[in-house]
């Protein structure tokens, strides 16, 4: 016998509308869509809510604060994983890339090695025993300007919860930090560097980037490749970038660092991702390109949350509420695109036959002190992954 469950009276954002009336799930999927909006038996009122597809997260460095909450401080990685699943679903996410960085500089490769793997276990531990409130997969972060990285990367490659390898190069002088200035600015504040020690930092790092990027990012490429993981580029700068990057089968932009860059990526098919933390903070924390201005110029595809669970709605209502972009094209940013990217087919809009993964928002519009006429905050009041309530 099925299991029947309507959600009703919900404005409901659909691939190419807003449609007032109720969801039915049977057996984790939706069943049909219809113009209900009267409570039914089995079910629930969500009286007048939106009802979105769930937030499809490629790239969130959260798991990462969890375990190491304060610096040297590591916390249980079991318990750093459920805790941040908690807050990733409570977002509103119900599929979630748990980015795990590889590549380790020269004075920590115990550290960052041991903490990859104490992540990744985690994270599949969880998965299999199935305790998360979230679908969980990985996401390898490789750092190819360092010694062990591709030593690493083959030490992941075959797990199957890998669904998702970016490449990249942190150093100063290249792509995100092309302007040392910015390094030394977010480093030296990030590590309380003397500055003598940030200066020899950087020339290590900068040694390290001239030994190691070129064959590292080449060596990984065609390794992903071969095992059937979506490879994406992390701050492309020029257009010499993006070639290179569609040379080595990228299919995912990253944090473009420039418009040239977007502009470049976009026009030879890549999906761009830009976080949603640029566009709620109006800019990039490193000085570069706007993620808004990237959208306005139509070179926008994905919202990830990076470093702050509830910024992909936030963003996408923040943008709707400044008349910037309606809920439905909002919705592909956080869901429909990102699901597509990595080959999440089954999800990511809210479409018969697809799965039941969604989330229930109330907006609120909240006075601020930096938008005058206020700033409308969705507030998520339930979720369900594959028909079941989980938040």
């Amino acid at each position: 016998m099925s299991n029947d469950t309507v959600l009703s009276n919900a404005r409901i954002v659909l691939e190419d509308q807003i449609l007032h009336g109720s969801v039915l799930i049977r057996d984790g999927l939706i069943a049909d869509i219809g113009l209900q909006t009267s409570p039914a038996p089995r079910g629930a009122d969500l009286e007048g809510d939106y009802l979105m597809p769930g937030v499809v997260e490629v790239h969130t460095d959260h798991l990462e604060y969890h375990f190491t909450p304060r610096p040297g401080v590591f916390w249980d990685p079991l318990p750093a994983v459920l805790a941040h699943d908690a807050q990733m679903a409570a977002a509103g996410a119900t599929t979630v890339l748990d980015a795990v960085r590889i590549g380790s500089e020269s004075e920590s490769e115990d550290t960052t090695a041991a903490a990859a793997h104490r992540l990744a276990d985690a994270v599949t531990q969880a998965v299999d025993a199935g305790l998360l409130r979230a679908d969980h997969a990985i996401h390898l972060r490789c750092e190819v300007s360092t010694a062990d990285c591709v030593d690493a990367f083959n030490e992941f490659a075959d797990d199957p919860h890998v669904r998702l390898a970016s490449l990249m190069d942190h150093a100063p002088g290249e792509r995100q930090f092309a302007d040392v200035e910015q390094f030394k600015k977010y480093y030296g504040g990030k590590h309380q560097m003397s500055p003598e020690d940030l200066d020899r930092y950087i020339s290590e790092r900068i040694d390290q980037s001239q030994r190691y990027s070129d064959l590292n990012r080449k060596t990984i490429a065609a390794l992903a490749i071969e095992r059937g993981i979506t490879l994406a580029a992390h701050d492309d700068a020029t257009e010499e970038h993006v070639d290179e990057s569609l040379g080595l089968g990228v299919h995912i932009s990253e944090f473009p660092t420039t418009i040239a860059a977007a502009e470049s990526a976009t026009r030879r098919g890549l999906q761009v991702v830009m976080g949603a933390p640029n566009i709620a903070r109006g800019g990039s924390q490193s000085g570069n390109v706007a993620a808004a201005d990237l959208l306005e110029r139509g070179l926008l595809h994905i919202l990830s949350s990076d470093y702050v669970p509830a910024s992909p709605l936030q963003a996408v209502f923040q943008l709707a509420g400044e008349g910037s972009l309606d809920l439905v094209a909002g919705s592909k940013l956080i869901s429909g695109n990102p699901a597509r990217a990595v080959g999440f087919d089954d999800r990511g809009e809210i479409a018969i036959g697809k799965r039941a993964d969604l989330v229930r928002v109330r907006s609120y519009s909240s006075p601020t002190h930096r938008r005058p006429g206020g700033v409308d905050v969705p507030v998520v009041r339930g979720v369900y992954r594959a028909g079941t309530r989980v938040t």
